[in-house]
C-alpha cells in the first residue's frame, strides 16, 4: 500500500513537470507557426509555399518511421536532449537564412525536429498514465501544451511588428534553452526505464492496419491534421494577404480562436473517461469542424469579430476531436509501444503533406478560399472511420 502511494506520488511529480515542459515547449513551436507561411511568402511564391510544406514533411515521415531506432539505441532522454539541439539550429537557422537553398534547409530541420520532440514528450507522459485517467491525464497534457499555443500568436504579433520575423524564431529558440535546462536537471526523475519494443516498419504497418480500432482513429487523426494544415498554413495566409487583416489584429485573434483547447479538452477528457464513448464527441467535433470550413469560404467581410467568432468555432470542432483522438489512442497502447506511437504521430506531417498537396493543385485552378470548401469534401469522410471504431467505455 505504502509503495503503491509513493509510486503514485511519484507519477504526479513526473507528470506535472511533463506539463510543464509541455507548455515551453509549446511556446517555442508555435511562436513561428502562424506566421511561417507568410514569412516564406516574402521570398516565395504561394505555389513554392506549399512545395516547401510538402518537400519538409515528406522528409519528416520517413524520420519519424526510422525514429524508434534511435530511440530504442540511445534511450528517450539523450534522444530528445539530441532533438532539441537541432531545433534550436533550425529555429537559428530559419533567422539567418539568405535565400531558397539555405531557407528550406532550415526549414526541413524545423519540421522534423519539431515532429520528433513531441514523440518522446508522447512516450513519458504516457509512461506515467494509468489507462483508467488516460483522458484526463491527457487532456490536461494537452491543455498545457495549449496554454503555450495562446499565449504565442499574440506574441509573435508584438515581435513582427516591434522587430520583423526573424526575431519571432530567435524568441523561439530562446524558448527551448529552459526547456533543455529542466530536461537534464530532473532527468533521472522523468526517465523511461522499461525496454521499447521497437517493430521494424512494415511489422508496425502491418499490425496496425489488420487492427480496426488503430487503423480508424489514425485515419482520424490524419484527416484532424488535412484541417490543421489548412488552417495552420492557408487560414493566416488568406486572411493577411488576400483579405488585409495586419498582424496586431490576427494576434489577438489567433490567440482568442485557440481558447477552446483549454476551455473543452478536459471536460471532454472526463467526459469520455466516466460518462461517454469518444465517438459522440468526435462526431460533434467533426460536425462543427465541416461547418466552419464552409464559412471560411462563404465569408468576406473584413470584421475581426465575424472571422474571430469563425476561428474560435472551428477550434471548438478541433479541440473536441483532438481530446478524443488522444483519450482514444492511448487508452488502446503503451508507452512500450514507440512504434505504434511514431505511426500514430505521422499523421501530423502526413496531413499537411496532402493538404499543401492539395492545396498546390487547387490554387492553381480556382481563388485559394475554394480550398476550404474541398477540405470540408475531404473531412465528411470522417464519419466512417468514426463509425469503424469501438468505444472504449
Amino acid at each position: 500500500m505504502i509503495r503503491e502511494l509513493s509510486a503514485h506520488i511519484n507519477n504526479k511529480k513526473s507528470l506535472t513537470l511533463l506539463y510543464l515542459l509541455g507548455t515551453i515547449l509549446a511556446v517555442a513551436n508555435a511562436l513561428p507557426t502562424y506566421i511561417q507561411s507568410s514569412f516564406l511568402a516574402t521570398t516565395l511564391s504561394i505555389s513554392w509555399v506549399s512545395v516547401f510544406f510538402a518537400g519538409a514533411n515528406f522528409i519528416t515521415i520517413i524520420s519519424i518511421l526510422f525514429f524508434p531506432r534511435l530511440i530504442k539505441k540511445l534511450g528517450n532522454i539523450i534522444t530528445t536532449q539530441f532533438i532539441l539541439v537541432i531545433f534550436i539550429f533550425s529555429l537559428l537557422g530559419m533567422s539567418l537564412a539568405s535565400g531558397p537553398v539555405s531557407l528550406f534547409v532550415a526549414f526541413l530541420m524545423l519540421s522534423v525536429s519539431s515532429n520528433l520532440i513531441w514523440i518522446n514528450m508522447d512516450i513519458l507522459v504516457e509512461n506515467f498514465s494509468d489507462n483508467a485517467t488516460t483522458g484526463i491525464t491527457r487532456t490536461i497534457y494537452f491543455t498545457a501544451i495549449n496554454l503555450g499555443w495562446i499565449i504565442a500568436p499574440t506574441l509573435s504579433s508584438y515581435i513582427i511588428n516591434n522587430g520583423g520575423y526573424y526575431w519571432v524564431f530567435i524568441a523561439a529558440a530562446a524558448c527551448l534553452v529552459p526547456f533543455l535546462i529542466i530536461l537534464i536537471k530532473n532527468k533521472a526523475m522523468i526517465r523511461y526505464n522499461e525496454e521499447y519494443q521497437a517493430k521494424s516498419i512494415k511489422q508496425s504497418f502491418k499490425a496496425l492496419w489488420n487492427n480496426k480500432n488503430l487503423r480508424g482513429i489514425f485515419f482520424i487523426a490524419f484527416l484532424l491534421n488535412i484541417f490543421i494544415s489548412s488552417a495552420v498554413v492557408y487560414i493566416p495566409f488568406y486572411l493577411h494577404n488576400n483579405l488585409g487583416f495586419d498582424w496586431s489584429t490576427l494576434g489577438i485573434m489567433f490567440s482568442v480562436m485557440l481558447l477552446p483547447f483549454i476551455i473543452f479538452e478536459i471536460p471532454a477528457g472526463w467526459l469520455a473517461d466516466k460518462y461517454l464513448g469518444e465517438k459522440e464527441i468526435m462526431t460533434t467535433g467533426i460536425t462543427i469542424i465541416i461547418i466552419a470550413l464552409i464559412l471560411f469560404f462563404s465569408v468576406k467581410e473584413l470584421n475581426p469579430w465575424i472571422w474571430g467568432g469563425i476561428l474560435f468555432f472551428s477550434r471548438i470542432g478541433a479541440s473536441l476531436v483532438e481530446a478524443m483522438r488522444e483519450t482514444y489512442f492511448f487508452k488502446i497502447v503503451d508507452a512500450q509501444d514507440v512504434s505504434y506511437i511514431n505511426f500514430f504521430r505521422i499523421t501530423a506531417p502526413l496531413g499537411i503533406l496532402v493538404g499543401t498537396i492539395v492545396a498546390g493543385i487547387i490554387i492553381n485552378f480556382y481563388p485559394l478560399e475554394y480550398l476550404f470548401l474541398f477540405v470540408a469534401l475531404i473531412m465528411s469522410s470522417a464519419y466512417v472511420f468514426i463509425y469503424s471504431i469501438k468505444d472504449t467505455l
